[in-house]
């Protein structure tokens, strides 16, 4: 036994205090940068102690991925089917899923540009985890490596493009912005379609 405490994650009581813990780093969020807080900041606004606190997160890195990340994959769920295809159309909700998320994270967080690097990640890997489920779906006989290269390049092409659109400032609508890139990765797309198993 390694001696650290679990919660059960069912338990009301432990919901509340994940809770209490999530809206006191989301109100530090707003009100000092990532960087400079610490995990006494947190638990004095959540009214809790530390090892509470420690019982429910490793540090302040896994709350923010909690906070922000796990988040993601719901602005990708309310737009693209997890059992269709990559498509032209299922690229343009990745980029407008990704675009909404930016957007909604600069809304909530006064500071997002901070953590945004942060959790860029977390945010790949489930975007490539995601569009490599859609790859191997519309084309189970191909190559695993080349799916996952494939996924990868990806998923990397529209995370960084629609990262850059919110750091520019969101100066062109999601639509036009998918415009412009949409037919850039279809052209990938179908090549790796068209080209035979090894």
């Amino acid at each position: 036994m390694s001696g650290v405490f679990a919660p059960n994650p069912n338990d009301p009581r432990v919901i509340r205090t994940r809770q209490l813990i999530l809206d006191a780093f989301m109100w530090q969020l707003n009100h000092m940068d990532f960087h400079t807080m610490t995990i006494m900041d947190i638990t004095k606004k959540a009214t809790i102690n530390r090892a509470t606190f420690y019982a429910h997160f490793p540090d302040k890195y896994a709350l923010l991925e909690a906070l922000l990340a796990d988040a993601f994959m719901e602005y990708v769920l309310k737009r693209v089917d997890a059992r269709a295809r990559l498509t032209e159309e299922t690229v343009q909700e990745l980029i407008f899923s990704l675009c909404d998320y930016h957007e909604s994270s600069n809304k909530c967080l006064k500071k997002y540009d901070s953590v945004a690097p942060i959790i860029e990640k977390n945010i790949k890997k489930q975007l490539d985890d995601f569009i490599l489920q859609l790859l191997t779906q519309g084309n189970p006989h191909k190559d695993q490596k080349t799916l996952e290269h494939a996924a990868t390049l990806l998923s990397w092409s529209i995370y960084g493009i629609t990262y850059q659109w919110n750091q520019e400032g969101r100066q062109e609508s999601p639509s036009a912005l998918a415009s412009k890139i949409v037919p850039l990765i279809i052209g990938g797309i179908t090549q790796l379609n068209a080209a035979e198993a090894p």
